[in-house]
């Protein structure tokens, strides 16, 4: 927490912050157009803000894509305001729906956290078709080989799938890539989205970054940014705790 209110007490590195919340996903290129310092300054500013888990990064070929992370400004919400004026102040929910405004050919949503974990169990929390129901409340089923079919299936016994999909890339226990659609749209490509799982050792804990791409609209893009923040949450309190969270986190209502 030092780190994150380090990093915001600098005028450039807020400015910075600012700009990705008007406009995620911005080159170095992008974010020094309007301020008044060399690359150099604002390399360095922004590798603060990274060592703060403020930004992350994505490539995108030769392109290096920097991303707003709001867990840090999260946890930062729930000790110090969220306690006081629970849960009145909700500027966080804004400055989600602003980061995760749709982007022309570039990640709509990237989510980043750090788990005490390795590699191979976080991967094995997103294949295993019991791990995933203990914490999803579905059941990602699939033999995780590239170009196999892939199901998001019910926990009821009924054998339904809310999701379906291709697994497109499949390294483990590094990288996964899939297409995700409703069942019903299954086969028309234009419907598909694309989720891609980056998992890196991050000194003795994981980094686990989540892309979320080619969805369809705003209201899509804020379905899957409260979505993720939820299962997310409970995989990581699965993986550190050996239990999900006691109540679903989705099923507590806000406000």
């Amino acid at each position: 927490m030092d780190q994150v209110f380090k990093a915001l007490a600098d005028g450039t590195r807020r400015q910075l912050l600012d700009r990705l919340h008007e406009h995620n996903g911005q080159t170095l290129g992008e974010l020094c157009e309007r301020i008044a310092m060399t690359r150099q300054s604002v390399t360095q500013h922004l590798a603060v803000l990274e060592d703060a888990h403020l930004v992350s990064t994505v490539r995108r070929g030769r392109e290096k894509l920097h991303y707003l992370n709001p867990v840090p400004l999260h946890e930062m919400q729930e000790r110090w305001i969220d306690k006081f004026e629970r849960p009145r102040l909700r500027a966080l929910s804004d400055l989600k729906r602003r980061a995760e405004e749709a982007m022309t050919d570039k990640p709509t949503f990237v989510y980043v956290t750090y788990i005490e974990s390795t590699p191979e169990k976080v991967w094995d929390a997103l294949t295993d078709a019991d791990l995933t129901a203990a914490y999803w409340g579905h059941s990602n089923v699939s033999d995780w080989r590239a170009g196999s079919r892939w199901e998001h299936r019910r926990t009821d016994g009924s054998g339904i799938a809310d999701v379906v999909g291709t697994v497109v890339e499949s390294e483990r226990p590094v990288r996964l890539v899939t297409t995700w659609a409703a069942p019903e749209d299954e086969g028309q490509q234009d419907r598909y989205s694309r989720v891609t799982f980056d998992i890196r050792p991050h000194g003795g804990i994981v980094r686990l970054t989540v892309t979320h791409e080619d969805l369809a609209d705003e209201g899509e893009a804020a379905e899957a940014a409260s979505g993720w923040a939820a299962v997310l949450s409970n995989l990581k309190s699965l993986l550190e705790t050996g239990s999900p969270l006691p109540e679903e986190p989705w099923s507590v209502p806000i406000g």
